[in-house]
């Protein structure tokens, strides 16, 4: 092509949104666009010559990304998502241990706090804890020692965010429940079961876990 002549694609937006820009390394504005391939003249587009694949831009740096960089979390989902499932390992800990230890209930308190619930006191884990899984009520527990509704929301808070966790990120939320498993004393079988449920949900083995476990003893929060 001389200087005259030049292919250019047109772009139009279709969605905008927020996203984790890799150029910018951190959350920005996109575009969400398609396009199509233009053969111009000193910049007039003249003549079509075929659609171009999708494409993301950010609105701060103009880099343009594949479609699955929507994939990676924004960091405000990730925190938000990462309160979520410190808030609910410390409930389903809680719960399979019995909430009648006034140190584990301290403990639990304690980590839904540091997770950013700074205003969650003893009353609204205790709440919590009733309306999700029965305790206090004779509720009936699964074989993870929890009650059903506990058990559905350890899955839905830790099984998203699993992916987008180094792996000393999901060790650190196991240790969290260990934590609240010991404040009174030994682990009891269901708390032990209740964190095998919580290393299943995020994918880590299973000898892995009876390590991080066995660690907490040794190196208490």
């Amino acid at each position: 092509m001389t200087g005259l002549w030049g292919v250019r694609p047109r772009w139009r937006t279709d969605v905008l949104g927020d996203f984790f820009c890799p150029g910018c390394g951190g959350d920005r504005n996109y575009r969400r666009q398609h396009g199509r391939r233009w053969l111009r003249l000193l910049g007039t587009p003249l003549l079509p010559l075929g659609p171009v694949i999708g494409s993301v831009q950010c609105t701060t740096c103009h880099g343009r990304y594949g479609v699955e960089t929507l994939d990676q979390l924004t960091s405000v989902r990730l925190a938000a998502m990462l309160r979520d499932a410190q808030y609910t390992v410390a409930l389903a800990v809680l719960a399979a241990g019995g909430t009648g230890g006034r140190a584990a209930r301290d403990a639990a308190c304690t980590v839904i706090r540091e997770a950013g619930f700074e205003d969650c006191g003893e009353a609204q884990v205790l709440a919590a804890l009733a309306a999700l899984s029965g305790v206090g009520d004779g509720g009936p527990m699964d074989v993870d020692g929890l009650g059903s509704g506990l058990t559905i929301e350890l899955h839905a808070a830790l099984e998203p965010l699993s992916p987008h966790l180094a792996q000393q990120g999901r060790e650190r939320l196991v240790l969290q429940g260990a934590w609240v498993a010991l404040a009174d004393g030994r682990y009891l079988p269901q708390e032990r079961a209740a964190l095998a449920a919580v290393g299943r949900c995020l994918k880590l083995a299973e000898g892995r876990v009876d390590e991080l476990l066995e660690a907490a003893t040794i190196a208490p929060h």
